[in-house]
């Protein structure tokens, strides 16, 4: 520490006084309960007789102060920003021609931060002007590198993979790829995210950085970049992935926060700022934003699956992006990050980070296995942590916070006549590094060489600069936030009143709701029920439009031939975004939500289901809108509504509307034209030059005009349910196709049709010709069929030879791994198929066909309810999963299968079940309903906990516990899970281990057994618990001790059951299943006598000069 000690004595006395005079100044103004860093300005007319003298003072120390900051700034971060491009070096000592977006974008806000504090000043010499343009000509130039990978953009908003990423570094001269990717992990989401949020920022401000049209249109395409985030894994902020470094990729919450900031700053926002027109506006979708949010809000405190906690979201929850605006969360994030990560020279960025430290290889891209082990203890502390929280104390005016930052922060700058300079990290010497890992922190840490060598961290030194002009009131916080992003949604500025603007969720918001009958013959039907609805023809001027049709209205948003993109994918409109009403050339539309669309798919077609959905989508409404105004939900009725059993179900609903609450949420019924003045409205203006060149046309619901007014429900014809004939499989494919299509001709029960077609599909394809239609056109006629008669085991059936694709299918999975789970496809007792990321519907939908087509055609399409059905519970009833980490369809699916057999006592077939039905028998699997059900055998309770993963709460973290006493690591059905590299990769809270745990339990077949080893598990955890001396020298082989406590219970049982009995166990273990676990000559007994055996056999052995007692 010699140089360093040398450089604090070198330093100019102004600077150091200069700093120690606003530390007193700060504490001086706390004793006077003074706020230093409010935006206001504090009178000092009490602490200041003359205030004319004051005044002049005060403005001559200001003129002072920012010819200081000018200096550094111009020794700090101009002097190295290229001339050519506006880029800055991210790394001035190992890569000066590499640019970094994220150093860049930092290093121009720091610029134009000082511009801002210029700009009060009547005679800024020009540096108002100076400083502002360095700003634009940064921000400009990343957008020029950007610009020349358009087609990079266009690839990626469909495909969102790594490999279309854009760059995040460029040759600082040219602008040019430095940096392939297979030499580099691009893919960062918050990168992009960040550039677009300060892109919002600077052009609030006044600055003009987007010129032209091509530019507008570009910047459109990066928010459809962005809107996939919550499904898109990445390699995060720090640019490595998992924590691991071994080139995988996971889902960050910083990164999906830093994207949900920029959506929502960048909504209806103008990039020709003040001067702008009505085509240079840029719209998100609305949807997406709150699957961002939502999936955010759901990881938090956590930052991915590999990494517990992470300084990168700090400055999401506050500045820059300010996130987070649910204050208990945003302050738990902060306080975990705060407490097992900061240290006394800073805050490390993350647990085993060994970037910096002087054990890390840096010969090598990657680790190796366990290699994180070597970090643990010795990560590299960084002081630009400290001063984030400096900001977030200035924004959150805690002026404690500030104070005791700005006094951790003190000791560990360098100060040198260039100014201060801020080190990238501390680090542990390599001859500290042993006593460092024996006592944490008692270890003095080095500086990395920024000082010595005059290569600055330019992000460091950018957010400290930032950091001291809020500190010492050269910029406000309002100004440095013109988005005013600090404050609650509320409370934020209107872009426009033209345009939906996010304001955050009402306290008594209440829903609209218009009913839109499809033909006047329904809509007097329902009136001799009460129920008023409107035909189209009544709302005209006003035009219902369908989803699809919205999706294609936005499918021109965008479009730039010169580079090649393409507008906003064809991606369906969410609930949230049908909602809004819409303004199109003069006229208002009103469109419909998914819900109500001629699906593919055949939920629809359950009206029970539909009946569900729709008290669902009000709820998810009332609990996610987000925007100004009230949203609308309009509900499109069609004849086939009201036909089949749900008929009363349907009527009722339209009653509940009529009242005005739907369970606990708040409606209003009411005419089309009376809730327009309360409703949010949206203007597609990009519309207009289109639409008026006949360059688009857009399709209207129209009245149906059907015969005369049905007078009830009676006259409505009902549908007459068939029963199924049973057709010989292996007989049918004995015969030529020629004879199998007399036999379809022969048939007019639609389940024997469905096999038929089955077989002729299987052997002559889609294309093959039956009289005047293809197999496939006759499949789909008898798919509507059935639906309408409500065969659901042919439905069902037909969708999978189609290979039907449910919508949200995508979004579902994702809402169920960001919770920490793992899905698995597959049929029960076959192999399965793990997705751990979001992936692509085509994706998703060839594993599920894949794996479920060649042993159960119906679970193609099954397996989609399911996922569906799993996707809104894991929202609305997170505790039904409490204890399961991996959600295995099939195995859920057998989960069903056992239910229904112990309920009803015979075996009914799951898809003869209504989607309805099905999503009731899940709920009732998951234990929603388990208060009013008999109470479960054993044997039941075993199969279904073993069907659904279900494991006690502290589970995990014991297998850890034995892990660590075992070196030959944990075995069951053949599979060993090691000790190592499993506790050096790994740590006891990490989801990956939890993970890891489930794939060893994967193997095995039968649920109950799985259930039998959970309790072994947790009886060896509790004997090690109570004597921490016992070690393993040898693998625990829990198959061999299940099996010799069922041999105990079996000899047991001769002596106090009958013969019989004993006959009955001996081929099989259902008896021990069905034994309850804590009862006298329970199960758990036999596997606690079956452990102390193997331990008085010596396959464990205690510590020397240790008693092993067994309590």
């Amino acid at each position: 520490m010699s140089t360093r000690e040398n450089s604090l004595a070198s330093v100019t006395s102004d600077t150091l006084s200069s700093f120690s005079m606003r530390l007193r100044k700060m504490s001086t103004a706390s004793a006077l309960n003074i706020n230093p860093i409010s935006d206001s300005r504090v009178s000092r007319k009490f602490l200041q007789p003359n205030m004319a003298s004051d005044w002049v003072e005060r403005a001559a120390e200001r003129v002072r102060r920012l010819d200081d900051w000018y200096g550094v700034v111009k020794r700090q971060l101009m002097i190295h920003q290229n001339a050519a491009t506006g880029l800055f070096p991210c790394n001035l000592a190992k890569a000066p021609n590499e640019a970094h977006v994220r150093d860049s974008v930092y290093c121009a806000a720091a610029i134009w931060a000082l511009s801002l504090a210029y700009r009060k000043q009547d005679d800024d010499q020009g540096r108002t002007y100076e400083l502002g343009q360095s700003t634009v000509k940064c921000m400009r130039g990343i957008l020029a590198c950007w610009m020349q990978q358009a087609d990079r953009v266009e690839q990626f908003k469909h495909s969102q993979s790594a490999k279309t990423a854009l760059h995040s570094k460029f040759n600082i001269k040219t602008g040019a790829i430095v940096v392939g990717d297979g030499e580099y992990q691009h893919l960062q989401i918050d990168c992009v995210a960040q550039y677009v949020l300060f892109l919002v920022q600077m052009i609030s401000s006044g600055l003009q950085i987007i010129y032209t049209t091509d530019e507008v249109n570009f910047v459109q395409n990066l928010v459809y970049y962005l809107e996939r985030a919550y499904r898109t894994p990445d390699y995060g902020m720090w640019e490595r992935g998992t924590k691991y470094n071994n080139g995988n990729s996971e889902l960050h919450a910083s990164s999906i926060g830093m994207a949900k900031a920029a959506l929502e700053a960048i909504n209806g926002f103008n990039v020709f700022g003040d001067s702008g027109a009505s085509w240079s506006v840029i719209y998100v979708d609305v949807d997406a934003h709150n699957r961002n949010r939502t999936i955010f809000d759901s990881m938090l405190p956590r930052e991915s699956n590999s990494k517990n906690t992470d300084c990168s979201l700090i400055p999401v929850v506050s500045w820059p992006a300010f996130a987070l605006h649910d204050e208990n969360l945003r302050q738990r994030t902060i306080d975990k990050a705060v407490r097992k990560l900061k240290g006394t020279s800073g805050m490390k960025r993350f647990l085993r980070d060994g970037y910096g430290t002087v054990v890390e290889d840096k010969s090598r891209k990657y680790y190796r296995p366990a290699e994180i082990k070597n970090f643990d203890g010795i990560e590299c502390e960084w002081p630009l942590f400290f001063l984030y929280m400096i900001i977030d104390g200035i924004f959150k005016n805690d002026q404690e916070k500030v104070k005791q930052y700005m006094e951790l922060v003190k000791p560990l700058l360098a100060f040198t006549p260039d100014g201060v300079i801020v080190p990238k990290y501390f680090y542990v010497p390599l001859d500290l590094v042993d006593a460092e890992k024996e006592k944490p922190g008692s270890q003095m840490r080095e500086p990395s060489a920024e000082e010595d060598t005059g290569h600055l961290f330019l992000w460091g030194q950018a957010v400290y600069i930032i950091s001291q002009l809020l500190f010492e009131g050269l910029v406000l916080r309002s100004e440095l936030d013109p988005a005013k992003r600090h404050l609650q949604a509320h409370a934020r500025p209107r872009h426009s009143l033209r345009y939906s603007f996010f304001q955050g969720t009402a306290n008594d918001l209440i829903v609209q709701i218009v009913l839109i009958a499809e033909s006047v013959r329904l809509q007097q039907m329902l009136a001799n029920y009460g129920i008023l609805t409107q035909t189209p023809h009544e709302i005209e001027p006003i035009q219902v439009w369908s989803p699809n049709e919205l999706t294609k209205a936005f499918s021109y948003l965008g479009i730039n031939n010169k580079l090649g993109l393409t507008g906003r994918p064809l991606r369906p409109v969410g609930g949230l975004g049908t909602s809004k009403l819409y303004q199109v050339c003069g006229h208002i539309v009103v469109c419909f939500p998914l819900l109500f669309e001629l699906s593919d798919f055949y939920l629809s077609q359950d009206m029970t289901y539909v009946i569900d959905d729709v008290k669902s989508d009000l709820a998810f409404l009332a609990k996610c809108w987000k925007l100004s105004g009230r949203p609308t939900f309009c509900m499109l009725i069609r004849e086939e509504n009201i036909r089949g059993p749900s008929t009363k179900e349907f009527l009722d609903l339209l009653a509940e509307f009529k009242g005005g609450q739907v369970g606990d949420i708040r409606v209003r019924l009411g005419r089309l034209q009376s809730l327009i003045p309360a409703a949010c409205i949206e203007n597609l203006d990009f519309l207009q030059s289109l639409i008026e060149d006949s360059e688009c046309t857009f399709r209207h619901v129209e009245e149906l005009k059907l015969g005369s007014s049905f007078k009830s429900l009676t006259e409505i014809p009902k549908v007459v349910p068939e029963e199924d004939i049973a057709i010989n499989i292996e007989e049918l494919k004995q015969l030529s196709s020629r004879d199998i299509v007399q036999k379809l001709h022969g048939f007019d029960n639609m389940h024997a049709q469905s096999q038929i077609l089955g077989v002729l599909l299987e052997r002559e394809g889609m294309e093959y010709r039956i009289d005047d239609s293809t197999i496939e056109q006759r499949l789909e006629r008898l798919l509507r069929n059935s639906g309408r008669k409500k065969n659901w085991a042919v439905v069902r059936y037909c969708a999978a030879l189609l290979g039907k694709l449910v919508d949200s299918l995508a979004p579902s999975i994702t809402a169920i791994l960001v919770r920490g789970k793992q899905v698995t496809i597959g049929v029960f007792g076959h192999e399965e198929d793990v997705i751990g990321k979001p992936m692509a519907p085509n994706q998703i939908k060839d594993i599920i066909y894949s794996k479920c087509m060649p042993y159960s055609i119906s679970q193609a399409v099954l397996q989609q309810e399911i996922i569906l059905c799993i996707g809104k519970f894991i929202s609305t009833f997170p505790e039904l999963f409490s204890g399961i980490l991996k959600i295995r369809i099939g195995w859920m699916i057998e989960a069903m299968r056992l239910e229904i057999a112990n309920l009803e006592g015979t075996e009914l077939s799951l898809m003869a079940l209504s989607p309805s039905e099905i999503k009731e028998v899940l709920l009732t699997v998951l234990g929603k309903y388990d208060r009013s059900i008999p109470k479960r055998a054993p044997l039941h309770k075993r199969q279904l906990d073993g069907a659904l993963g279900r494991v006690p709460i502290d589970f995990y973290d014991r297998v850890w516990e034995i892990l660590e006493k075992t070196p030959g690591g944990i075995k069951v059905a053949g599979y060993l899970l090691p000790q190592q590299p499993t506790l050096s990769d790994m740590t006891m809270y990490e989801m990956n281990f939890s993970l890891l745990v489930e794939q060893m339990l994967s193997k095995i077949l039968d649920p109950a057994y799985r259930s039998v080893i959970v309790e072994t598990l947790t009886v060896v955890s509790t004997i090690l618990r109570r004597n921490p001396e016992i070690e393993f020298p040898a693998a625990v082989e829990l198959d061999r001790i299940v099996h010799e406590a069922f041999e105990m219970f079996k000899r047991e049982l001769v002596v106090h059951e009958s013969k019989e009995k004993e006959d009955t166990t001996k081929d099989n273990m259902f008896v021990f299943y069905n034994t309850p676990p804590n009862a006298r000559r329970g199960t758990m007994c036999y596997i606690v006598k079956a452990v102390l055996n193997t331990l008085l056999q010596g396959a464990i052995h205690t510590k020397e000069d240790d008693n092993c007692c067994v309590s």
